[in-house]
């Protein structure tokens, strides 16, 4: 009799790679799966107000945009990292943070390895330093509250709560309304492709 197989573990991608989720290679992982797949992802659970959903790939730009409205001394590298926060959930999805609680740390490792992978990937720390953490969180935070007034329903005080009350950013920095997730990958895809000949610049000039 044939051993039993356990579970698949892995996913194929539209580009042809097999990611393993378990234990995620750097050399299975392409910007065009990320941005096909974010840009698909709706962030909210999908309860947000227009034709589109609100999707993760337009969230990680937003991030990015008020990122370096905040971090006026980021590199390009500090950028990426903020541009690809979210990028695990183009494999697992975009948990909302009540549910992440319930669900606890299988989630969250899951999480780590697939954000070392992509990292890695583009030649980027496995993960970023504390302190960066802590101002993609802001700019994350703040994104949050923007989304949260004008697309999830909810009062600026109940978003006050939750997120705080933004300051030095405002609405007309970027662009909200729910983009087709076409439209959103050809712009997260844009700016990846924008921020690594930055980087490549930046490398050359250090020579």
């Amino acid at each position: 009799m044939a051993a039993a197989k356990g579970p698949r573990a892995w996913q194929r991608m539209l580009s042809g790679r097999r990611l393993d989720l378990l234990d995620p290679s750097p050399l299975d992982v392409e910007i065009a799966d990320i941005a096909h797949g974010l840009a698909r992802v709706a962030r909210w659970n999908g309860q947000t107000r227009g034709d589109h959903a609100f999707s993760v790939a337009q969230h990680s730009l937003i991030v990015e945009t008020i990122f370096c409205r905040m971090c006026a001394d980021a590199t390009p590298g500090d950028m990426q990292m903020a541009l690809l926060h979210d990028a695990p959930e183009y494999v697992i999805g975009d948990m909302i943070s009540p549910f992440k609680s319930v669900v606890g740390g299988g989630y969250k490792t899951v999480e780590k390895r697939l954000e070392a992978a992509v990292h890695l990937r583009f030649g980027l720390p496995p993960h970023a330093s504390r302190e960066l953490k802590d101002r993609i969180k802001k700019a994350d935070t703040v994104a949050a509250f923007f989304e949260a007034t004008e697309l999830a329903g909810f009062s600026t005080a109940e978003a006050q709560k939750f997120f705080g009350l933004p300051r030095g950013i405002t609405r007309d920095m970027f662009t909200i309304t729910p983009l087709p997730s076409t439209e959103a990958q050809r712009l997260f895809i844009e700016r990846f492709e924008a921020i690594e000949a930055l980087r490549v610049t930046k490398t050359g000039s250090a020579k």
